[in-house]
């Protein structure tokens, strides 16, 4: 196999980026619509799409914000090359500055009500079939993880067999789906869906990350994973109330209980998704 791998429609030459990331949005969204028509929505229409609008831009903004910070000297000397602005994103930087843009705008409208359950699942399934497209772009996405020997090693392309860890996010994200469901089925505080799906994942990339040639900025840490340790950092009150066993470890003024956003800012074609 090639990478990478381009899907073509007679004389039309798609991209596996741009096929799965329309595919992620597109299932994502409407497995939201059928939870939301399911379960209900505490939140009235106008503040849920006032919400969602907060959510898009603020994961946009994040996304491509921690993607600048990943290797810090090179942004610095291509800073005034347009082509910055329209590259690269991470998933990381996209759920953080969706998280914080919603809690921004929840305080501007009022709203008080804990409504981020409706969002876990959509999340893993957009996350999932997005990493189809990382994985099936190779190389070229800088997804792909380091060198390794183990027998389901990967050659990208570049004639080194490394880590496909595109895969094992998948794989991951499955498994959190999972647990996110069988909770769903049982008392669970407002937000405590949210909270699984957000620590679990900030988890994963924190450990997962080191199997990445990432940049390390600062004590053998990548950005993302800095960011993804100051997370987890901001969730801490919350996951100790959960290991001490309280009902879903949730406390209504926990920042656990927050409303959720888009899974990812826009994409632009080829371009590096991490």
């Amino acid at each position: 196999m090639s990478f990478p791998v381009y899907l073509h429609v007679g004389s039309i030459t798609i991209h596996p980026h741009l096929l799965f990331e329309a595919l992620a949005y597109t299932v994502g969204f409407r497995l939201y619509l059928e939870l939301r028509r399911h379960q209900g929505d505490r939140l009235q229409d106008f503040h849920r799409w006032w919400v969602i609008a907060a959510a898009a831009i603020g994961a946009l903004l994040g996304g491509k914000l921690l993607f600048l910070f990943e290797d810090p000297r090179q942004t610095l000397q291509h800073i005034a090359q347009p082509a910055l602005l329209f590259s690269g994103k991470t998933i990381v930087g996209t759920l953080i500055g969706g998280l914080f843009a919603v809690e921004f705008a929840k305080r501007r409208l009022g709203v008080t009500t804990r409504t981020g359950d409706l969002f876990a699942l959509p999340l893993c399934a957009g996350i999932a079939i997005g990493r189809i497209g990382c994985f099936l772009t190779g190389t070229e996405d800088q997804t792909t993880g380091i060198a390794t020997t183990l027998p389901w090693g990967i050659n990208f392309g570049d004639g080194v067999r490394r880590h496909p860890t595109q895969i094992y996010e998948i794989l991951f994200i499955l498994l959190l789906a999972v647990v996110i469901l069988m909770v769903s089925r049982r008392p669970h505080g407002d937000g405590g869906l949210f909270k699984i799906f957000m620590v679990g994942y900030f988890a994963f990339r924190l450990a997962c990350d080191f199997l990445k040639p990432d940049i390390r900025v600062f004590a053998g840490l990548s950005s993302i994973q800095w960011a993804c340790l100051a997370m987890l950092f901001y969730y801490s009150p919350d996951i100790l109330r959960r290991i001490r066993g309280s009902p879903c470890g949730l406390d209504p003024s926990s920042p656990l209980n927050s409303e959720p956003h888009a899974t990812q800012g826009l994409h632009v074609p080829q371009g590096i998704n991490r």
